[in-house]
């Protein structure tokens, strides 16, 4: 990477941005509120773009999502509380603490127990106590949270203490779940498949694998495996409602086919 050819498009970012808070009627009527839906969407194309693999795309929205940090930082400027060089010698000293490791004598075994520092660092870094999970965003999407609740909490040591033991509960969840379901009562019923859920995001969690990437790609899966189904009834002059399950089912194991 060119360092100092990466610090002038920067700088020519930063020299965008003050002109068109400046010179654009719409540029100059947004605020940190206003903004705030639009970074939402620009991080869910982001995230589509990733699971794609489509480096093209990623390197787009990177992009956005870029010009919408420095839009926050030139209202935080322009409100007399922070600018962009706030923003990054911030995150630069973050990094650096967070990091002994790296920038400093600390040994680790490897990635797991990075995490584990990570997280009893940023207890250490507040003056006064926080609570563990209180940096876990309330907006989260449930999954998403889930997910980052149990890889905060494993930071402090709270985890299992081998994977497979996580089949247990998740067994035990279910187990709990079918006889709330014997029973009928609605709210017992949620209650218990939150908790299978949980459990089975843990599971995921142990095993390496992104819960919310996993199911997101099986969505497309299905919608894919759905959309040939329908597109063929189509082709064949029927409607999905004359076709049996069995024969639906026949056109599904088609599309699974065609995958391989």
């Amino acid at each position: 990477m060119d360092k100092e050819k990466s610090a002038r498009a920067f700088t020519g970012l930063l020299e965008i941005m003050d002109k068109l808070r400046t010179g654009c009627p719409w540029d100059m009527e947004q605020t940190n509120e206003s903004l705030r839906k639009l970074t939402i969407e620009e991080t869910y194309e982001l995230a589509d773009a990733i699971i794609e693999n489509d480096n093209k795309e990623i390197c787009k929205e990177l992009g956005d999502l870029m010009l919408h940090i420095v839009f926050y930082a030139q209202i935080g400027s322009e409100k007399g509380a922070f600018d962009i060089t706030d923003v990054i010698e911030g995150i630069s000293k973050k990094l650096i603490y967070r990091h002994p490791h790296v920038f400093g004598d600390t040994n680790v075994s490897g990635s797991a127990e990075v995490m584990q520092n990570w997280e009893q660092l940023k207890l250490n870094e507040n003056k006064t106590y926080k609570p563990v999970l209180s940096g876990v965003p309330m907006s989260l999407p449930a999954l998403v949270k889930a997910n980052r609740i149990q890889e905060k909490v494993r930071g402090v040591g709270f985890d299992w203490e081998e994977r497979e033991q996580v089949w247990e509960k998740v067994t035990e969840e279910l187990g709990e779940l079918k006889e709330e379901i014997k029973k009928g009562e609605n709210g017992n019923i949620e209650s218990e498949f939150g908790d299978l859920l949980f459990s089975v995001i843990n599971a995921a969690r142990l095993y390496g694998i992104d819960p919310e990437t996993a199911l997101e790609r099986t969505n497309r899966k299905f919608i894919k495996r759905f959309n040939y189904l329908e597109d063929k009834t189509i082709k064949q002059g029927q409607s999905l409602h004359d076709l049996s399950l069995d024969q639906m089912n026949m056109i599904w194991e088609e599309a699974k086919e065609l995958e391989k």
